[in-house]
Order: structure tokens, then sequence, then C-alpha cells
């Protein structure tokens, strides 16, 4: 139960992030959840998109240095206090959070994430037990129609 997320290597500066996301517009990849990190020099974009596989290769064939991650993507309910639960239940439970961003869906009163934990196994256990079940690839397809 877990999506992949694409991570490539951006050189930081003007136009970099514009010409990364027309490689992706002009292959027709259908963008889901975008994430950038920046140093000084050089930027981590990470993304979530209709077809990992064929735009790594899209990707490297471009030149761009990147690799696939499985990463856990919950949907919940939009509502003051509803991250705090998510993210206590996988404290209380030892496991780390390395990072998470949002995403936007088509789904009302719904709040998306994507979550990058050190043991997805377990944080899925978790997270099934109490009634939050992580989404798997096939099913971001239908968040977003």
């Amino acid at each position: 139960m877990t999506v992949k997320q694409i991570s490539a290597f951006l050189e930081n500066k003007p136009g970099a992030l514009a010409a990364f996301t027309r490689i992706l517009q002009d292959s027709e990849i259908d963008l889901r959840a975008l994430s950038l990190a920046e140093t000084e020099d050089f930027g981590i974009v990470r993304v979530i998109v209709d077809d990992p596989f064929r735009t790594v290769q899209i990707l490297k064939e471009e030149g761009y240095v990147c690799s696939l991650t499985p990463v856990l993507a919950i949907v919940f309910e939009d509502k003051p206090g509803a991250l705090v639960n998510v993210l206590n239940l996988l404290g209380d439970n030892g496991i780390n959070l390395e990072y998470s961003y949002a995403f936007l869906a088509k789904k009302a009163n719904s709040a998306c994430m994507i979550f990058r934990v050190a043991d997805n196994e377990a944080a899925i256990k978790v997270l099934t037990a109490n009634g939050i079940r992580p989404l798997c690839q096939d099913d971001m397809e239908g968040m977003f129609k």
C-alpha cells in the first residue's frame, strides 16, 4: 500500500523547475504532487505522477539523476487535529517521519498527504490497525477524477 515517488536533482538556477515540468507536460505525464527542497547549488524535486516508471525513463533520457521511492499516501478527514492524530500514531509506535508534503485531490472534506517514513511496513500496520488505509498506486488514479 505505497505509491511511487520520483526524486530528481535539479540545478538551483532560474528556470530549472520550469524545464523539468515542461518535460512532464511534453510527455503527457500527469503531475499529482510536488515537493521541492533546495540548497545553495541544487534542489531535490519529489513528484508523484500517473506513470512513474515511464517518467523515470524519460527523465533519465533527458539527463536527470532520479530514483523511485515507495512512500505512503494518506487521505484523512479535513478537520482540526486530524494530522496530529496520524503523526501521534506514527511517533507513539516508534516510526520515524523523514519528510512529508500535502497534495490536492478531488475528494471533498479530505486532507491528502505523502509521508516518507523509515519503515513503510510498520507504518502501514499501525495505520491500518487504527482505521487509516494508505493508498496504493492504483488508488491515486481515482483521487483525481
